[in-house]
């Protein structure tokens, strides 16, 4: 990855937006939309421990000196249409709220991210958040119901996968959280799969391989497998090298082989 997403929250926070009219005036919307409190002056936002700033001056050099000073002051910056001077980017965004959505692009093509946006904005069900957030008011039940981490994962990955009872492409998911819950099947049952890779790209992976990397607990993993295939993985999931004598990984486990 170029950049590191990551979503920050700064409600009721400093956040320093430098310049006027039509560049400038964007950041500071998307700075009150978040919660944020503009800062028009330099110094004032460093004084009252603003970690972020927006620049968006008409003078390049303006730009470039502020973003130097900025960043000596310990602040993350953003300069507007000049991604070699960032240190991080705004992406599209797509809101369901609580459901968040952020298209990016590196500061590449800000066009590009924001027409795959609006595609994304065709395929989401407006009611998505309420499904979020059904899902957020019933983590206790949930838990309750499959106290082990792996199988709730497990369940959950099932139910909220294409064509399950709480699948979020379809709307009226929150409606149906409560039945999913009361007749979900045990989940427990350890599986493994093992699929043996004809490419050394990615984006050959078949749609049912890319889902169970997707969900898995562990990978075990040819050495001539690239770490762009196991990368496809959960962060968190155990990654193992065959052949893999210790104790065997539980939950969902895929093995891949290299022809």
């Amino acid at each position: 990855m170029r950049s590191l997403p990551l979503f920050h929250r700064i409600a009721g926070q400093p956040v320093i937006v430098l310049g006027e009219g039509a560049m400038a005036e964007p950041k500071r919307r998307l700075v009150e939309r978040a919660g944020g409190r503009v800062v028009a002056d330099m110094q004032v936002g460093i004084d009252e421990g603003a970690r972020l700033a927006f620049i968006a001056h008409d003078d390049e050099k303006m730009c470039e000196g502020d973003a130097i000073r900025l960043r000596c002051a310990g602040l993350l910056v953003n300069v507007v249409d000049r991604p070699d001077l960032c240190d991080f980017t705004t992406p599209s965004l797509l809101e369901r709220d609580p459901v968040l959505i952020a298209v990016g692009t590196s500061g590449a093509s800000a066009g590009l991210a924001k027409q795959l946006r609006l595609r994304l904005e065709r395929l989401l069900p407006a009611d998505l958040g309420a499904l979020a957030e059904k899902l957020s008011a019933m983590r206790a039940a949930i838990k309750t119901r499959f106290p082990d981490m792996g199988e709730r994962r497990r369940a959950l990955d099932e139910a909220l996968g294409e064509g399950g009872p709480l699948d979020p492409l379809v709307s009226g998911g929150e409606g149906r959280v409560q039945a999913w819950l009361d007749g979900a099947a045990d989940q427990g049952a350890d599986a493994v799969f093992t699929f043996t890779l004809a490419s050394d790209d990615p984006e050959d992976l078949t749609i049912r391989q890319a889902r169970l990397l997707g969900s898995a607990d562990a990978v075990i993993a040819d050495r001539a497998v690239p770490a762009a295939i196991v990368d496809r993985a959960r962060a968190d999931a155990q990654r193992l090298i065959l052949p893999h004598s210790g104790p065997s990984p539980h939950g969902l486990v895929v093995i891949l082989h290299r022809e």
